[in-house]
């Protein structure tokens, strides 16, 4: 329980937008979620302000290679931004609060729009390495949910919908961009697991039988959060590796960093344009 005197969820949370109003007075229309391999997207931006998690009241710090840990905020194709170059995960042994309070803080320094990019392993055989997967659906199997405990009104309903999770609109801009410019797009159902182990053979095949294309250890309680708060949102996952379970190699992390970092050309593109557009 919070103790007497303690600071509630809304309280941390504009403590948080306040320290960030001391580097910058930019008012964000959009946030982007930079996820493994995926931190260099922030070098399209115009930045305006760089603010590290460590000085911002309530963040959590990356403890996963290639996640920068730092907030930037500034304009990409002239639409004011914040990116958060670093995510957070479950497996790290941070609570699912934990890991979308950036998402709350972004929402509540203006973003009405989500843009979330992360790795993911491709479950369906017809994916390859380094294919960027539009998100139009999720599973969620990390057995818990960041709306868990007390619901203030002010951050959203208590039982909000999730009929569409990733916006239609959103989905129709990015598909448009990707054929304008030769960049292949595929689209498929994204399924969240804790991690911070692969899965075995059986796993692979039991999450493509509940419908997955893919698989990641993140993303989904971010969407949820920003959908609670009424924010619509993009998700694009880059394909790091295969699990095709009668074709199974042995994963490498730097081969996944590698691999993700090889295709952010085509992801920066079609987040800028998307973007631009809005």
């Amino acid at each position: 329980m919070t103790g007497a005197g303690a600071a509630g969820p809304v309280e941390r949370l504009h403590a948080a937008v306040e320290a960030i109003r001391l580097c910058t007075d930019l008012e964000p229309r959009v946030a982007i979620v930079l996820g493994t391999g995926l931190g260099g997207l922030g070098e399209a931006m115009e930045v305006d302000a760089v603010v590290p998690y460590g000085e911002i009241p309530g963040f959590p710090l990356s403890t996963v290679e290639s996640h920068t840990g730092r907030l930037l905020v500034g304009t990409l194709e002239g639409v004011p931004a914040v990116a958060m170059q670093g995510r957070f995960h479950r497996y790290e042994g941070y609570s699912l609060q934990e890991v979308t309070f950036p998402i709350r803080v972004m929402r509540m320094m203006g973003a009405e729009t989500l843009v979330v990019s992360g790795a993911c392993g491709g479950l369906d055989p017809l994916l390859s390495l380094g294919d960027l997967v539009l998100l139009d659906d999720h599973i969620n199997l990390m057995a818990d949910t960041p709306l868990v405990g007390p619901n203030p009104d002010e951050l959203g309903p208590r039982f909000p919908d999730m009929s569409e999770p990733y916006d239609r609109e959103l989905q129709e801009r990015a598909q448009e961009v990707a054929m304008a410019r030769a960049i292949p797009l595929k689209r498929g159902v994204y399924v969240a697991v804790v991690g911070p182990n692969l899965e075995t053979r059986a796993e692979y095949r039991m999450l493509r039988t509940l419908g997955a294309d893919v698989v990641g250890m993140s993303t989904v309680p971010e969407v949820i959060v920003a959908r609670h708060m009424g924010m619509r949102v993009l998700g694009v996952s880059i394909v790091t590796d295969l699990c095709l379970p009668d074709a199974l190699e042995v994963a490498d992390v730097q081969s996944i960093i590698r691999t993700a970092a090889a295709a952010e050309p085509h992801l920066t593109t079609l987040v800028r344009d998307v973007v631009g557009r809005l």
